[in-house]
């Protein structure tokens, strides 16, 4: 038998010693109960201060009050980033203390920050210590579920909860572990069974994620969409952010380039006050028109707004990439759509553009060089010419991914049309991001290849109504000009076609720089003599003759001319430039000059083709048009009685 030696460690504790033992020991140590401590008055975790600029919204305010004035009662508040939803959030907790306040009520108001299981665990942490919970400090201690006893518990009086930036769904309905110890029961639990539908209490949800919104509040009804701010309202947020002394003459031009999005404003405001005097509205709205990266620069400039949480970033443009990165771990379909979308005028996009399927609806590529895909960093290839990848039919994949890009307020569906739209804000953040993992040139090339198939000949009148549809979609290609050689090909086609439109609309100021971008550019990777060079310089020597810029015309063909006449005078490029040339002395009555080009082309066609081509008779045609304008009737008639006769055999 072991000798037992009983020895004292301090008040309430006890122990043994042990000189000799061949058997098992067995010890019971027993930690001191917890002393009770003084139960606290009702009291607020929200860690913001209220906004003493906060601008009235419409009713949004009324219809939160509206839905959470209710027993167990759940609200959702949806929108993209930077629309304000925490912001309204935090403004409600406030006057739902001054209510209780007013009416000599008690409250408990409960902030959680719900980006993460983390975040929420440690929000709950905070609670059970304000509560002053028992047991909280135990080392086996499950907080949620304290704290869910708690909430549960009618006689703790009335109690708001707020989940702010609740956007994850699985933060709330992943069933593996919350990371709490205890039963494995409790292990299994997701975080959303700790949150009571308790009659005493209430809860507002802030998120960018409209599934889990009807998840967590039980009903599409309880869902409040927060959208951009009316004008009136965007104007008065950047009057009051900027404060007194500023010009405000470009306020309404500025919130308008800003979509109206508040934390763009927000960011405007800080950036302008943080430079005043040397900066202005008026001074920042010419720079953020400036170029793509100057919009980049400024729209992802910190606002460092001790409002919001000290993980949330205060740009838009690294606001909305929070919602790309969840979107691509989610649903990688989704963020290709995403990425396709933002290359064309995001105002209205046909579905049919951007469809999984497109290629194969309009045909296969030409000389097999493109590929309407992606290839990414983790060796996945997607291609919209094989679906065998897929375990759906390209219709049901593109809705899906519809669904996913609408559940997180990413893009627009029209109830009357099949077009999308995107703000322009998103456009630009779905750049950046896609210039930050090496996917620019790849979107562009399946953006462009598409074009090229779905825009029509410009200059038949035919193609109009479809041209008419598509154009705002091609004006934008003009800052797209691609890297790969075979990408720069359709980038040229397009905007010739483009250009074409453009001139039969009389939009020459549109026209020519289509044509004079895509002419630069053949010219300098395919040559002088490459046929879509030619067909580039006729386009802009028309539009310039259009305009009445009929020295630049011949600025440009003289030294074509007598260069290709070097080579060989009769060539059909030659008779071309020397037709284009002709008709520009006729558009300003240089009649003999234009005689004189026109009579060597029709002697080169008739030695050629012969008196009886098609060629021959139009270029008959043409110099009985100059004999007709100089009063040379007698000639004119000859020429055009052999046309017709030309014609009819």
């Amino acid at each position: 038998m072991s000798d037992h030696t009983r020895i004292t460690f301090g008040d309430g504790n006890h122990g043994f010693q042990v000189g000799q033992n061949s058997g098992p020991i067995t010890t019971n140590f027993n930690l001191p109960p917890e002393r009770p401590e003084t139960p606290p008055k009702p009291t607020s975790t929200v860690p913001f201060c209220r906004d003493a600029d906060f601008v009235e919204r419409g009713d949004l305010l009324h219809r939160i009050e509206q839905i959470c004035s209710g027993p167990a009662s759940r609200a959702a508040l949806v929108g993209l980033g930077g629309v304000g939803k925490s912001q309204l959030a935090i403004e409600h907790t406030y006057r739902v203390r001054d209510y209780a306040s007013r009416n000599k009520q008690d409250i408990w108001l409960f902030w959680v920050h719900a980006s993460t299981k983390a975040r929420v665990q440690e929000s709950f942490k905070t609670i059970a210590d304000v509560l002053k919970l028992s047991g909280r400090n135990q080392p086996e201690a499950n907080i949620l579920q304290l704290v869910e006893r708690w909430l549960s518990n009618e006689h703790n009086g009335k109690w708001f909860m707020v989940l702010d930036s609740a956007d994850d769904l699985n933060v709330f309905y992943d069933t593996k572990s919350t990371g709490q110890t205890g039963s494995l029961e409790d292990e299994k639990r997701s975080l959303w069974t700790y949150l009571p539908q308790s009659p005493n209490g209430s809860i507002l949800i802030t998120t960018r994620n409209r599934e889990l919104a009807s998840r967590l509040t039980g009903s599409h009804k309880n869902v409040i969409d927060v959208g951009p701010m009316d004008p009136s309202h965007a104007l008065a947020l950047l009057a009051t952010k900027c404060g007194d002394g500023l010009d405000m003459d470009a306020g309404p031009e500025l919130v308008k380039e800003l979509e109206f999005i508040p934390l763009a404003i927000s960011q405007a405001a800080a950036y302008i006050q943080q430079r005043w005097p040397r900066s202005s509205v008026t001074k920042y709205l010419d720079k953020f028109r400036k170029t793509s990266k100057d919009k980049f620069n400024l729209l992802d400039f910190e606002v460092g707004d001790f409002r919001r949480d000290r993980n949330a970033l205060n740009s838009i443009i690294t606001t909305c990439q929070i919602s790309f990165d969840h979107i691509r771990s989610e649903r990688r379909s989704a963020m290709r759509l995403l990425s396709l979308m933002s290359f064309f005028d995001c105002r209205s996009i046909p579905d049919y553009l951007i469809h999984p399927d497109f290629v194969r609806r309009y045909g296969e590529n030409e000389g097999g060089e493109y590929t309407d895909g992606e290839e990414d960093t983790d060796g996945e290839e997607y291609t919209n010419d094989d679906w065998a990848g897929f375990p759906q039919d390209p219709d049901s994949l593109f809705e899906d991914d519809i669904i996913t890009l609408r559940k997180y307020c990413l893009i627009k569906t029209n109830e009357t049309s099949h077009n999308l739209g995107m703000h322009s804000l998103v456009q630009l953040s779905v750049a950046k991001w896609l210039a930050a993992h090496g996917k620019t040139e790849t979107f562009k090339q399946v953006y462009l290849s598409r074009m090229v198939r779905a825009f029509p000949r410009g200059d038949m009148y035919e193609h109009w109504k479809m041209c008419r549809e598509l154009f705002a979609h091609v004006e934008i290609a003009l800052n797209y000009r691609p890297k790969a050689r075979y990408s720069l090909k359709h980038w040229v086609l397009l905007l010739y076609h483009g250009g074409n439109y453009a001139e039969s609309q009389r939009r020459y100021t549109t026209a020519r720089k289509m044509a004079e971008e895509a002419l630069a550019a053949n010219k300098k990777v395919y040559g002088e003599e490459d046929g879509e060079t030619m067909d580039l310089l006729d386009l802009l020597c028309r539009i310039h003759m259009c305009c009445g810029l009929y020295e630049k015309v011949e600025s440009l063909l003289l030294p074509v001319l007598e260069a290709r006449q070097e080579l060989d005078a009769e060539s059909p490029d030659t008779l071309y430039t020397m037709n284009t040339l002709a008709l520009n002395y006729s558009w300003q009555g240089r009649w003999n000059e234009a005689e004189e080009l026109h009579l060597q082309i029709l002697e080169v066609l008739k030695k050629r083709l012969g008196t009886e081509h098609r060629d021959t008779l139009i270029s008959m045609n043409n110099l009985a048009w100059i004999y007709l304008n100089q009063d040379r009737w007698k000639e004119a008639e000859e020429l055009q009685l052999q046309a017709v006769e030309g014609y009819k055999r």
